[in-house]
């Protein structure tokens, strides 16, 4: 029973969006995924899909897309991207899970989740490196920042929670490990708001998305005794990365 992480799907099972514009990586990159999840991942396992797991631009739209994960190996533990149009409240997506008998998704939201040696938490985060913004012009960046910060805060809280309760029963500490879509930290830009909530809650390794076509990158890299992980599903070629624990 292990813990594994990938982001960015990017899946459009019915409107085959096609994702070979992005590199070669991405050609037949559906079928490619399902083949090497199903090879590395078990039914007793578990992935966290960092965002980004859809193109669909409603929770009804997105149901093949989830339906694919679904039928895949192990239990998924999905968060928000930025392109995640389809994203809705949890209550929709839990009705959503049950008209369609989805037994394998959960959904990081404000919440947390025990697996295996870990507690699972997260957030979107949000990007604003003013050389990559892509974004709306008129959008209020410092407010969008805020909110994920907070977002991000009632996740962990949860998480401590979680921890704390088991430690309780058990008396074994887990680790807190958080996953974000977007980088807290990559090439030197750094999002303090949210690097400030990683630091206060002791986070010692955050999981992120979101950059595609950079493959000469360093998989993990540490600031300020935290480790970044990067999991773009075309920077791992498609192939889940697990998640091991820390060695004393």
């Amino acid at each position: 029973m292990s813990l594994y992480v990938l982001s960015d799907t990017h899946l459009s099972t019915g409107d085959d969006k096609p994702m070979d514009i992005f590199g070669a990586r991405w050609t037949g990159y559906t079928e490619k995924l399902r083949t090497r999840w199903n090879r590395l991942v078990t039914d007793e396992d578990t992935v966290v899909i960092a965002g980004d797991i859809s193109w669909a631009m409603s929770h009804t739209g997105a149901v093949g897309d989830l339906r694919f994960i679904e039928n895949l190996n192990g239990s998924k533990i999905i968060g928000r991207g930025n392109h995640d149009y389809w994203w809705t409240s949890m209550k929709k997506l839990e009705e959503l899970c049950e008209a369609e008998s989805f037994s394998t998704l959960r959904f990081l939201h404000n919440n947390a989740y025990e697996v295996e040696d870990f507690i699972v938490a997260g957030s979107r985060g949000w990007y604003i490196d003013e050389s990559n913004r892509k974004m709306p012009q008129d959008a209020d960046y410092q407010k969008i920042v805020a909110r994920e910060a907070i977002r991000l805060e009632l996740s962990l809280t949860e998480a401590v929670k979680l921890r704390d309760k088991i430690e309780s029963n058990t008396g074994i500490k887990k680790e807190i490990l958080a996953f974000l879509h977007f980088p807290p930290s990559f090439r030197g830009y750094e999002c303090p708001e949210i690097i400030a909530v990683l630091k206060k809650y002791g986070i010692k390794r955050c999981y992120f998305g979101h950059i595609h076509g950079v493959y000469d990158e360093p998989r993990c890299v540490e600031s300020d005794g935290i480790a970044y992980t990067l999991t773009s599903a075309d920077f791992l070629d498609f192939w889940p990365l697990p998640v091991l624990p820390l060695q004393d």
